[in-house]
Parts: structure tokens; sequence; C-alpha cells
């Protein structure tokens, strides 16, 4: 159970550490998600268990990734209210947007704001609640989006269905013992 506190802990800590570069807290986390499991399937030989720890898994990784940057926008971001003037997908099937915004001063703002997605992207002349990061490390986003409680909520939810988990397969094995079987071989299928 300490391994998967340990584990979404330090890959917050990575996130925050390596702010910009998504790729090392993703691969940490991926290679922490992969111990816990292996350590699930070695010390408790609970294939199911290790096969359902997947979803608390994805939990943990997204969690911890998306709150370093959530938490920069929340408490440090600077809220503006723009109008969107272009958008770089307008005519084509492109599902990518990438919006050119106007600042209440009437200066076109620098950073564009991105938008994946058919459906919902916000259209020319649409006025929106941005935030963003005043050192420029964290893409804006539209303020309605911005909520690190969400992102908490993700990684502890993942953290506590690890702890299930541990449990749950500790449980198996104390129950199988009792009963006189021993835990088969953990790479006997």
């Amino acid at each position: 159970m300490a391994f998967g506190w340990a584990a979404a802990t330090a890959n917050t800590c990575i996130a925050y550490v390596a702010f910009g570069a998504d790729w090392i807290p993703i691969t940490t986390g991926v290679l922490l998600c992969l111990v816990f499991t292996v350590l699930l399937i070695l010390l408790h030989r609970a294939w199911w268990l290790a096969l359902l720890s997947a979803v608390p898994s994805l939990l943990v990784l997204v969690g911890s990734v998306q709150y370093a940057p959530e938490g920069v926008l929340e408490h440090r971001g600077v809220r503006e209210s723009v109008v969107v003037v272009a958008d770089s997908a307008t005519g084509t099937s492109s599902k990518n947007h990438r919006l050119t915004l106007r600042g209440t001063d009437g200066n076109e703002l620098e950073e564009k704001l991105t938008y994946r997605g058919r459906s919902g992207a916000p259209e020319v002349g649409e006025r929106l609640d941005i935030v963003r990061d005043p050192g420029g490390k964290v893409p804006m986003a539209q303020a309605d989006t911005v909520d690190v409680s969400d992102e908490f909520g993700r990684l502890v939810g993942g953290t506590v269905g690890w702890m299930l988990m541990a449990i749950l397969a500790g449980r198996r094995g104390h129950v199988l013992r009792r009963r006189g079987h021993e835990l088969s071989e953990p790479f006997d299928w």
C-alpha cells in the first residue's frame, strides 16, 4: 500500500520538477504503474487484480501529470476576457483549432489557444474567459476548464484504488493459505 502512495507522490513531484517536459512524468508514471502491477503479480499471484489495477493506474498517471500545470494556472494564472478573432481550422476538416485571441486592450495575444475536437470549438467573435501563465510555461486554457481539484481527485482516487487492490490481493492470499491452498507460481498460467 505504501508503494502506491509513494509512487503517486513521486510522480507528482517529478511532474513539478520537470515542468514543461510532459514526457518525463508520463514515462516515470507508466514505469511506476507497471511496477505496481508486477508487484501484485509476484507477491500475491493475483492476475485478475493486476489486470483490474489498470484503471486506478490510469487515474494516477493522468492525475499526477496534469496536477502541476492545472495548479500553476489556478494559483498564479492571470484571468482575462478575450474575443476569438481567427481560427486556423476554419474552412478545413481539421480537428486542431489554434485560436487567435484579442484582449480587452484591443491587442492580439501572442499565444494561441489550442482546442482539439470537431464540436464545441469556440467560434470567431465568441467571448471567452481564459487563464494564462504569466511566465509562459503553461499553455493558456479556458477558465472554466481549469480545476486543480479534479486532477487531485483523480490522483487520490487512483491511489485509493491501488490501495484497495493491494488489500484485496492480501486478503485473497490470506484466505487461500487458511484453506490450505498454496499460491500458484507467478507465471504459471
